[in-house]
């Protein structure tokens, strides 16, 4: 605490206040159950919630932090009517009293507007309110099987505007409770025996107005299963034009209101009534105009029997039997002539093509083939002739026979190795000596080479 201001007097800061404030309010109040709508609902990157818990005449600041708010069975969301356990505190850095929020569960409208909305997303789901599913309304109801409350607001206006509408509908009540605990188990109850009924081909589940809970029974589940559950096409008219059940949305037709749905239910006597006038007339002109009609049909095949007297057609078909007659002849005449012509065609054809003459070709093909296999042979055969000649002068010329038939010899060793140099051999060892007319065997008693007998010169 600061008195350094020169007057003795305790002067605190902001901050000082606050957090005496603080201190005084967290050890002050225990935790408390408050009830509240929720509103300015705020969810931050930090898991915490924040919002205002409201009533008719005030509001407080709220805070559920990251760790309580993850122990919640629902989401909180803005409208929805809540009981909170919580401590009051205050938040120093702007001074505001808040509540610090321990639990939290839903509470009266809250916690049926939270069912409510749980169920209608389930059903959606499941496709219980898609619009092909639902069934259409016949166009004139045999009999109306209204479930509902006998002594009801809701019937009343209906049976009044059936009656001032279209009286003839027939309508029978099915008596259910339209509110209370046991009251979906009566309406699923009465929507089976009415739908059961074969008299029935439409039904209408009604009732008055009523705040939310009164209204629960129709927000029930098993009521919506049974609904799409029925052969017949069902009406639900509950409540006032602003309240929308789950009945609303199961049903195959949805009326703001009861009367409404009176409506939807029945034709317009007196318009009804000018269409079936308009029917009576526009009927009577098209028997006239029919009427009309066969007579001059009528008359039309008086004439044509007339026409088609026996004798006259006798003679038209006899007329028509003679032009037939020279029409065929003359199609015969033809038809001979055009197979005359193509018989003329196949006999040339026929001649040309004669095997006689194509053996005779190929006769003669076969004959100048050969004589042309003969010349080619015999010339084949000179030129291989002239050609061997030349190789034979060729290798008599290039042949040692030649050169030894001229005085040579040829000096071979005992292994057959041609002696091609005097170091071939050696002085005892012995050769033989090849000539034209036989062999020499020879010894060699020395040897001198071409450098030897130039040193004896």
């Amino acid at each position: 605490m600061d008195t350094g201001n020169g007057t003795g007097r305790a002067v605190l800061t902001v901050t000082q206040l606050n957090r005496e404030i603080r201190e005084l309010l967290d050890g002050a109040l225990p935790l408390l159950w408050v009830e509240g709508e929720i509103s300015n609902l705020a969810r931050p990157a930090s898991g915490h919630v924040y919002f205002s818990l409201k009533d008719a005449r005030a509001q407080v600041r709220c805070a559920l932090f990251r760790q309580r708010a993850g122990l919640l069975r629902f989401r909180p969301e803005n409208g929805q009517q809540v009981l909170v356990r919580a401590r009051v505190s205050l938040y120093e850095p702007r001074g505001d009293y808040q509540l610090l929020i321990d639990s939290m569960e839903a509470a009266g409208d809250g916690l049926l507007r939270r069912r409510f909305e749980q169920l209608r997303q389930k059903l959606e789901a499941e496709g219980l309110f898609r619009e092909e599913r639902k069934r259409r309304l016949p166009r004139l109801s045999r009999r109306i099987a209204a479930v509902t409350s006998p002594s009801g607001a809701a019937i009343r206006d209906v049976l009044q505007v059936l009656r001032r509408r279209f009286p003839g509908i027939p309508v029978r009540i099915y008596p259910v409770p339209v509110q209370g605990q046991d009251a979906a188990t009566e309406i699923v109850r009465m929507l089976r025996i009415a739908d059961a009924d074969p008299e029935n081909d439409v039904l209408l589940l009604t009732r008055g107005g009523g705040s939310l809970e009164d209204l629960q029974p129709f927000n029930e589940e098993s009521v919506a299963r049974a609904m799409v559950a029925c052969r017949l096409p069902v009406v639900s008219a509950v409540g006032h034009e602003i309240d929308v059940t789950i009945s609303d949305l199961a049903a195959d037709v949805r009326a703001p209101t009861p009367s409404a749905a009176a409506e939807l239910l029945s034709p317009d006597r007196l318009h009804w009534l000018r269409n079936l006038t308009a029917l009576h007339d526009r009927l009577a002109g098209q028997q006239r105009r029919r009427l009309a009609r066969e007579h001059e049909r009528l008359l039309a095949l008086d004439g044509r029997l007339q026409r088609q007297h026996p004798g006259r057609q006798l003679l038209d078909r006899a007329q028509r039997l003679d032009r037939l007659e020279l029409s065929l002849q003359r199609r015969m005449h033809q038809c001979i002539q055009d197979r005359r012509r193509r018989l003329q065609t196949v006999d040339q054809r026929l001649q040309l093509r004669h095997p006689g003459s194509a053996i005779r070709q190929g006769r003669e093909r076969l004959l100048a083939l050969s004589r042309q296999l003969l010349r080619g042979q015999r010339g084949q055969l000179e030129r291989l002739r002239q050609r061997f000649g030349r190789a034979g002068h060729a290798l008599e010329n290039i042949s040692p026979l030649a050169t030894v038939s001229r005085g040579y010899a040829i000096l071979a060793r005992d292994d057959g190795r041609v002696v091609r140099s005097v170091g071939d051999v050696s002085q005892g060892q012995q050769v033989s000596a090849r000539l034209a007319d036989g062999q020499l065997r020879l010894e060699v008693l020395g040897s001198a080479s071409k450098a030897d007998e130039a040193g004896d010169g």
